[in-house]
């Protein structure tokens, strides 16, 4: 199983056996050096250093877009995955008695901005994810008239849990609500075309599996959308000219940098740009070699008698396996773990282990061999 991205461009092999991007990913070195080269630049020569990266600004956008299959017009570079849900959030004309449904399990980043709302006359309806997850039937049980917005994470941040994206757009549209997606868990080893699954607006930050500067993130909007929403946290940048400094009147900008309103990261987003160059056109080459990692894992596990947190199947199998030992402190396994330099998280519900696409079969087989090794000790004590 030969990882299809280049192990040679990602240092911290040198160092670690590093299955923890559903945390905070790894740069690689091309990415590195040029982020090197963009601090060379700035301290030699200010602002004739950085210009020319200012003005590559379009193209990290355009970067963004090809990558999900949007027009650059549709991109905007933001500090966050929680200022894209904001953006939308804030932006819609509600009115009392709108609703809006999430699943009980969301990460904050893709609950509060959605939870604000409620000031605004909007109810959050939460779907129980122990008791059903959001597949396209549970949601149209759940789904009215009333409906304006269903939000929900690509690939669920605690269990890995992949929602079927175009099935959940489809019900959404029919009742004429607007889909919204945290894609952070996904995007970098899954691929995804905006279009094909029909989503209005997509946001992620590029610290995890675009293994991008932490920081900086992006927002797509439906260029239908955008247009509809109100501009809520406007800046200079969001003028139609913004070097029109004192024309206050002036209309905002036309695509969706508009809502990027000051001088956004642009270091940030040089570094998605150039991650995203090393992880190549979208395609299933990382996708196919990650689920076979987490596959390997789920076998291995399985032969231990742990506890799998993370449901596992076609469509819904993703980059993240979660996983504890009965009788066994997930914490205390979790740092035998680091100890031997392997990272992932750890916490009293388990150990998450995500591996990208320069990770090995061998890095998978040595954890198992680690944890086969530590739990009797621990489980004893």
């Amino acid at each position: 199983m030969n990882p299809p991205l280049d192990r040679a461009q990602f240092d911290v092999t040198r160092n670690y056996t590093y299955l923890n991007h559903a945390a905070v990913g790894v740069l690689p070195l091309r990415t590195r050096d040029a982020l090197t080269a963009f601090v060379t630049d700035q301290a030699s020569g200010g602002v004739m250093g950085v210009y020319k990266y200012e003005a590559q600004l379009p193209a990290y956008r355009a970067a963004v877009g090809k990558y999900i299959n949007a027009q650059a017009g549709e991109i905007a570079l933001l500090r966050n995955t929680g200022d894209g849900a904001n953006v939308v959030a804030a932006g819609i004309d509600w009115k009392p008695g709108d609703e809006i449904i999430l699943s009980d399990n969301e990460f904050p980043s893709n609950a509060y901005p959605w939870l604000a709302c409620k000031h605004f006359g909007a109810s959050v309806t939460f779907i129980d994810t122990k008791r059903e997850r959001m597949t396209p039937d549970v949601l149209r049980k759940h789904i009215s008239s009333r409906t304006r917005v269903v939000a929900v994470s690509w690939i669920g941040f605690d269990d890995g849990y992949r929602h079927d994206l175009a099935g959940l757009a489809e019900v959404t549209h029919e009742a004429g609500a607007i889909f919204c997606v945290d894609v952070i868990q996904g995007l970098g080893a899954f691929a995804l075309d905006v279009q094909a699954c029909n989503i209005d607006a997509a946001y992620g930050g590029g610290a995890k599996w675009l293994m991008s500067l932490q920081g900086v993130s992006f927002l797509y909007v439906r260029h239908a959308l955008g247009e509809r929403l109100r501009l809520a946290a406007p800046g200079w940048r969001s003028a139609a000219d913004m070097w029109d400094f004192l024309n206050y009147e002036q209309p905002v900008s036309g695509d969706a940098a508009r809502f990027e309103g000051g001088t956004p990261n642009i270091i940030g987003g040089l570094s998605i740009a150039e991650s995203i160059s090393v992880i190549g056109p979208p395609g299933s080459a990382i996708q196919t070699h990650v689920l076979g990692l987490t596959d390997r894992l789920f076998e291995g596990l399985t032969r231990l008698r742990a506890r799998i947190a993370t449901r596992r199947g076609p469509g819904v199998s993703s980059g993240i396996v979660t996983f504890s030992i009965p009788g066994c402190d997930p914490v205390a396994l979790g740092k035998v773990l680091q100890q031997e330099r392997i990272v992932t998280t750890y916490r009293s519900n388990g150990i998450r282990v995500a591996p990208h696409g320069y990770n090995t079969a061998e890095e998978i087989d040595h954890l198992l061999e680690v944890t086969a090794q530590a739990v009797p000790t621990l489980t004893s004590a």
